[in-house]
């Protein structure tokens, strides 16, 4: 059995990914092309009055959104992985043609279409799926923020695995619950523990 490049669960199809992270890379994919588009909507230059010297055609644009426009430059990591399969492949470089939108779309359908491949036996896909998640999940925050009322953070946590080693997962109070799980080794952390818990954290982040 081997263990998933990304999420480095076990697998008992012997591929490089798991089926989850399969699943979730292949939507990530798909949907990237709809957050670029959202993301171009935002640096649109806004109508409103602007405070400073508008010149004689009327009021200055507000200025664009810098980071909008640094994540929107992100998305070339998408045409990087198209190539770096194509290289591994021993493939031309792929040809993308037509706007930055179409080019997108071009890149995406590339990587959807090499995926077989790429879960089968590319040692790169764990990489792959981390950037493509990170990538997914910083222009979500933008184009699709999460409404839901968010957890309270409570530290990392201390369990320790058989080896002596701490979990460390980031332990987090969601809305309405009472007991503190560890969503990595799902150590359970009730209100009597909490005061016992704030002690062994503190004490980890001071050594």
């Amino acid at each position: 059995m081997t263990t998933c490049t990304h999420c480095h669960a076990p697998d008992p199809t012997g591929s490089t990914l798991c089926v989850h992270c399969t699943t979730t890379l292949t939507r990530q994919l798909q949907q990237l092309p709809r957050m670029y588009a959202g993301l171009g909507l935002l640096l649109a230059p806004s109508m409103a009055t602007g405070q400073g010297r508008g010149g004689k055609g009327g009021p200055a644009p507000l200025p664009i959104d810098g980071d909008t426009f640094d994540l929107r430059r992100e998305f070339d990591t998408v045409y990087a992985w198209l190539s770096a399969v194509h290289d591994a492949r021993r493939m031309r470089t792929p040809r993308l043609a037509g706007d930055t939108l179409t080019r997108l779309h071009t890149a995406v359908a590339g990587l959807l279409a090499h995926m077989p491949w790429i879960v089968a036996t590319w040692p790169g896909a764990g990489d792959l799926a981390g950037e493509i998640g990170e990538l997914h999940r910083n222009a979500s925050s933008v184009v699709d923020p999460d409404p839901r009322p968010r957890g309270r953070r409570i530290g990392h946590c201390p369990a320790a695995h058989t080896d002596g080693s701490l979990c460390g997962a980031v332990l987090t109070l969601q809305p309405g619950e009472t007991v503190v799980s560890c969503p990595w080794c799902s150590a359970s952390y009730p209100p009597a523990l909490w005061a016992g818990l704030k002690q062994l954290i503190d004490a980890d982040t001071a050594a």
